[in-house]
């Protein structure tokens, strides 16, 4: 049923593209007189009746526009129609969407599962129609044909969720629950279940009937190991039996919990919630997450039925018990029962009493009592979004005052640095002018150099007191480079850190085990898309090896393939050794597997996001690379900030992983067919058929991992390479783009199918296609790339993975070619059919070859005018330190620059002779001399690119006369 490539709905791409090019510029009378001329020469054709009703609907003639699109659904409906395919049924979906005319829509979609019954991606849309019809029943049944149809998991649990909306808008939806357990067991019996989600489904059905003992008895079994930890079941329990109404019960197993597990801070909730008798509306447990995170006003948001007298009553019992806790353990580690006061001085504020100063009392009592601490403010941050302006105001005065500044002391230096903490965490320095938070920042490095002296006797791998100071004062000064663009800043924020490190001097960075996956997202992806390859394969290989021990990770999958692909890179100029590589492996064969739909459901991601920097909450945001926001208030960045992170593993992380995963046996296929392309004499295209076979799914695969059908997919590509399109509006994901082109050329040189039409002569052949492509996207980049010295998030990773990854795979599919003009062993025997050189191929790989070379000369010119003498390049970064005015950055540098030249003896001789070494100079010399290093590596691979496409060059030349 998919349309050939290249074609909209059965007509050419670049027919079709003007009209939406007219369309999307709402020039719809334009589009209308394009869409009459094409119409007339194709008066049949569904997808061209579909655009011409979308045009009227948008210039406000919905009668004519349902009219046309009526014919189009039957002319779809005939039987001579060719080209039945998903753009033509989406583009009938908006418009009768539009049009307020769902069911049209949905049948259109009936009508296609009807002709194509086991299509999952026509179901999905079939189920989709539904939704937006809130056809609950129609739901059911789509999903659960999907779901016999390949067995998935995920569909089986649409149709429960489908059930479970008759269920809460049907009248007697209820008689569908036996059914909901019923298909849930038989799945069991066959597959069980691999998803927390799954279970905390099935247990919802047992709830909503009421089968409290059956899902205790699930708990209990095999399933019950998806929970994780036996508290989650215990906690799980509890909330079964207050479903119950048994409260009693549930409080005691939750006050059991507490007793041996007195910082459990979720139990006390679930505890708390049972004592005032309305725990059945308590979250589910969410135990990963930090207690300082989770609702509390959600999770005791309904008012209790009890008198106010049987709730202080409660509460004071509460507060009993949570003070026997804090009275058995006295030490600093458990905070549980002490945050636990916070909360019930909070709940009897919310009982009537909002004069009560208990509950910021409380909360000045935890600061009195744990405010030292690293984890104070964040462990009281719900909290501390509650107060007021002037209750805020209040706390920071009272820690300020709890301890002496002028003093060194462990605890003192704690308290300030809570007080800091404090405020970043209400986002307070966003409010600050830039006088304000210099002066901050400076305090900060002030105060670290003036408490140097707690840390002279520590062992040299224990944490520095007071670090966190160089970390904040840096955070602020980033903050300051944001919100001036000036590079001062951020050379300061960098020495800031420097000197830290300088003072606690690192051997070696111990990164071991779990930290290998949590924290990978911090270092992999910027050295992935450097020049530094060895330095990068050395990093790989070690977090592959953990890996190895973590087989349901996502990250696995990933670094899985950045090993290989990484591998390829570097030999990508040796055809046998990338063959080799590629042996190795399977050919790529096993990563395919690994990335199909059911082992990628099956993955979890393990990144620890909030350790990173509040400029990149994720490892594809920067907020640096936007313009500071000065309206923006505190509360306004950080709900940007989890949304971000929130989203960061959705489907496109998933998408990019099975993407990766999928390139070493792209590669693999591309070399492996093109090798005898250029043989007119090969046997009809034997022994490629298998290839052939097996690269168009990968390749439709690979087109839906960028959001695309493979239609769409080269389209984009064909107007990229021919100017149409902006290379701009794909730029996150403009290697992955190249890649794609590259694939397409190869399939296209030895598939049987018509992969890329062409109208005449002059339309563009893949080749032409793929040159096209990268000259204009190298281009695109040098074009935009600034001063690399000066110009913070330069085009620098880019350019390296354009150069890396589709050149690269484009010259393993030359080469593959070339090889195969070498004589191939012993001559024919007589009366055999003599090879003869595809001479038009020929010519166009010649011509193709030479555009990589004058492509690579363009980056190594570009590349050899950002390289300055070392000397000059360390000047002008000095320069940004060297300002007189008290309002721009070199203040700070200024400090470290005297500390570290100050001879104190209490600082103690370790400390003391680290810091003789420092200076702002030797700092900054090392950022040019990284910066040389990374131009070099470039280089180096162009070099080499360059030598081998010379080689090629001279033997297709050869070939040619």
């Amino acid at each position: 049923m998919a349309s050939k490539f290249g074609l909209a709905g059965g007509i050419p791409e670049r027919r079709v593209r003007p009209i939406w090019d007219a369309v999307d510029s709402r020039q719809y009378k334009a589009a209308l007189k394009l869409c009459t001329a094409l119409l007339a020469k194709h008066p049949t054709s569904p997808y061209v009746l579909a655009l011409k009703g979308l045009i009227l609907e948008r210039m406000g003639k919905p009668d004519e526009a349902l009219s046309v699109c009526l014919n189009a659904k039957e002319q779809l409906y005939s039987d001579n129609i060719f080209h039945f395919d998903d753009l033509t049924l989406s583009t009938l979906q908006i418009v009768f969407q539009r049009l307020e005319r769902l069911d049209l829509a949905t049948s259109c979609y009936e009508y296609a599962c009807t002709k194509y019954p086991n299509n999952l991606e026509l179901m999905m849309g079939l189920f989709n129609c539904y939704v937006r019809e809130y056809s609950y029943v129609k739901q059911q049944h789509t999903a659960i044909k999907m779901y016999k149809t390949v067995g998935e998991e995920r569909f089986l649990l649409w149709a429960i969720c489908s059930i479970q909306l008759q269920v809460h808008f049907s009248i007697g939806g209820e008689k569908l629950l036996p059914l909901a357990e019923a298909l849930l067991k038989k799945h069991i019996t066959s597959h069980s279940l691999h998803e927390p989600e799954a279970l905390a489904l099935y247990i919802s059905i047992l709830e909503q009937q009421s089968k409290y003992d059956a899902a205790l008895e699930v708990l209990s079994g095999d399933l019950g190991s998806l929970m994780g930890r036996e508290e989650d079941k215990l906690r799980l329990q509890g909330r079964l039996l207050a479903q119950a109404c048994n409260y009693t019960a549930a409080s005691e197993i939750y006050q059991k919990i507490l007793e041996s597990c007195p910082d459990d801070w979720e139990s006390f909730l679930h505890y708390l919630g049972c004592l005032l008798e309305h725990d059945v509306n308590l979250p589910k447990s969410r135990t990963s997450e930090h207690p300082s995170s989770l609702p509390v006003d959600s999770a005791l948001a309904l008012k209790t039925s009890l008198s106010d007298e049987l709730v202080e009553s409660r509460l004071a019992s509460a507060l009993s018990f949570v003070q026997k806790l804090q009275v058995n353990d006295t030490s600093d580690c458990v905070r549980g029962p002490h945050l636990a006061s916070i909360e019930i001085e909070r709940q009897r504020c919310r009982s009537g009493n909002p004069t009560d100063r208990k509950f910021i009392e409380a909360l000045i009592n935890y600061f009195h009592r744990f405010g030292h601490l690293s984890c104070a403010a964040s462990d009281v941050e719900i909290y501390l979004h509650m107060l007021s302006s002037d209750e805020t105001t209040e706390l920071l005065d009272t820690i300020s005052r709890s301890f002496d500044a002028s003093s060194l002391s462990v605890k003192g230096l704690g308290l300030a640095i809570t007080t800091f903490k404090v405020q970043e965490l209400l986002g307070t320095f966003f409010s600050k002018s830039t006088t304000e938070l210099q002066h901050i920042a400076k305090g900060m490095v002030e105060a670290f150099y003036k408490n140097l002296p707690l840390s002279r006797d520590l062992d040299p791998q224990e944490s520095m007191h007071g670090e966190e100071l160089l970390c904040m004062a840096s955070s602020i000064l980033v903050q300051l480079f944001w919100r001036t663009r000036n590079l001062g800043y951020l050379i300061e924020a960098i020495l800031v850190l420097e000197f830290g490190l300088t003072v606690r001097k690192y051997v070696t960075l111990e990164v071991k085990n779990i930290l290998l996956e949590s924290a990978s997202h911090h270092i992999l992806p910027q050295m992935l898309n450097s020049p530094l390859l060895q330095q990068t394969a050395d990093l790989v290989i070690e977090f592959v090896q953990f890996k190895e021990r973590l087989q349901h990770s996502m990250q696995y999958l990933s670094v899985r393939s950045d090993s290989i692909i990484l591998s390829l890179k570097q030999k990508a100029e040796s055809l046998d050794e990338v063959e080799s590589i590629l042996e190795n492996v399977n050919h790529g064969a096993r990563l395919v597997e690994l990335s199909n739909e059911d082992n990628v459901k099956r993955f979890t991601f393990n990144e620890d996001l909030q350790a990173r920097p509040w400029w990149t909450p994720t490892t594809s945001v920067n907020f640096l690379s936007e313009p500071f926001d000065e309206g923006s208030t505190p509360a306004c960045f950080r709900a940007k900030a989890c949304e971000h992170k929130s989203t960061e593993k959705d489907d496109s992380k998933i998408k990019y992983a099975e993407r990766k995963a999928l390139l070493p046996r792209l590669v693999y296929l591309s070399m492996h067919g093109c090798a005898s392309s250029l043989r007119e004499t090969q046997l009809n295209g034997s022994g490629l058929d298998t290839d052939a076979t097996e690269m168009k799914p990968l390749l439709l695969k690979y087109a839906r991992s960028i959001g695309y059908s493979i239609d769409d997919a080269l389209s984009v590509i064909l107007g990229m390479s021919s100017g149409k399109k902006s290379v701009k509006d794909f730029t996150p994901d403009i290697v992955s783009w190249m890649s794609f082109a590259v694939f397409i050329n190869a399939w296209n040189l030895w598939s049987n199918e018509s992969v890329v039409p062409r109208a005449d002569e002059s339309s563009p052949s893949s080749w032409q296609i793929v040159d096209s492509l990268v000259k204009i996207c190298v281009e695109e980049q040098l074009i935009d790339a600034n001063r690399i010295l000066t110009s913070p998030g330069n085009n620098i990773p880019v350019l390296v993975q354009m150069i890396t990854e589709p050149i690269s795979w484009h010259l393993v599919v030359i080469q593959s070619c070339v090889r195969s003009m070498a004589p191939q062993g012993k001559k024919k025997k007589k009366g055999g059919p003599s090879e003869r050189p595809n001479v038009p191929r020929l010519q166009a790989i010649q011509r193709s070859v030479q555009c990589m070379i004058d492509t690579l000369r363009s980056v190594q010119s570009w590349l050899s005018d950002q390289m300055r003498p070392e000397e000059q390049a360390l000047d002008i970064l000095l320069s940004y330190l060297q300002g007189g005015n008290e309002d721009g950055p070199g203040q700070i540098s200024c400090i470290l620059e005297e500390n570290s030249a100050r001879h104190n003896p209490e600082l103690g001789e370790r400390i003391a002779q680290s810091l003789e070494t420092w200076s702002s100079a030797g700092v900054v010399r090392r950022i040019v001399g990284a910066e040389k290093e990374l131009l070099v590596e470039l280089k180096k691979i162009c070099d080499s690119k360059l030598k081998l496409l010379a080689s090629v060059s001279a033997s297709l030349s050869s070939a040619l006369h």
